[in-house]
């Protein structure tokens, strides 16, 4: 299961989201990293370990108030070997990351015309207050979802109230061909070893990454990795 860091992006400057109220979303203040810049923001961590995937969330995009592209386009000019997954919305135009389409930005004719969408797009499904945010033909299409789905539990996030197992194990029995991505609550290492255990391909987190929750994870990867080598 793959541990995918999240950078959320308001004004140039890495925010702290919190339970999806974007109204109160305030500078990232964080242990692992000097400032909110979000070159200080991914190099701390990266100090935490050897990530490859990382989540950005251009929020001003998503309210209509601007775009964060420039800032986007500097981190990938500096960290060329990194996979970015960006959320701004609804593009139908290409671009040169891995483009997050969540169901908030979406009509239903957006929908229609995702549904026969090619290449390499990830569908965020966005729940609030126990609500899809966006059409409800998606969540009765599963069939039309591509192979990679987040389930974004937004009450959830920077709440450490735990993830949402429930709705994740619906969303797996809904779609057990597509590679389920959990996003909001995760506090500890019992969190992961729980979504693990179901299935989740990947995990979006912030909160415990910053916090330092997750280094025990982390650890017993690096101790996992080194006892193969020697064996082999």
């Amino acid at each position: 299961m793959e541990i995918i860091p999240v950078i959320d992006l308001m004004g140039g400057i890495a925010v702290h989201a919190k339970q999806g109220r974007r109204d109160s979303y305030r500078p990232l203040q964080s242990p692992c990293c000097a400032s909110p810049d979000p070159f200080d923001v991914l190099a701390g961590y990266l100090s935490l370990n050897s990530f490859r995937t990382f989540y950005i969330a251009d929020l001003d995009a998503l309210m209509g108030k601007g775009s964060q592209e420039g800032v986007i386009h500097r981190l990938q000019d500096r960290y060329p070997e990194l996979d970015f997954w960006v959320d701004e919305g609804c593009p139908m135009e290409n671009r040169h990351w891995t483009p997050i389409i969540g169901s908030e930005s979406l009509r239903v004719s957006d929908w229609e015309r995702l549904k026969g969408r090619g290449g390499d797009w990830i569908l965020s499904l966005d729940f609030f207050d126990d609500r899809l945010r966006g059409p409800g033909e998606i969540l009765r299409e599963p069939q039309a979802w591509p192979q990679r789905v987040i389930v974004m539990s937004l009450n959830h996030v920077g709440s450490f109230a735990g993830p949402d197992v429930a709705r994740l194990e619906g969303m797996r029995h809904l779609a057990p061909d597509r590679g389920i991505i959990a996003a909001g609550g995760v506090r500890h290492v019992g969190d992961l070893e729980k979504l693990e255990s179901l299935g989740i391909a990947a995990v979006l987190t912030a909160s415990a990454l910053h916090e330092g929750r997750l280094k025990p994870w982390f650890d017993s990867m690096l101790g996992l990795r080194i006892s193969r080598k020697k064996r082999g």
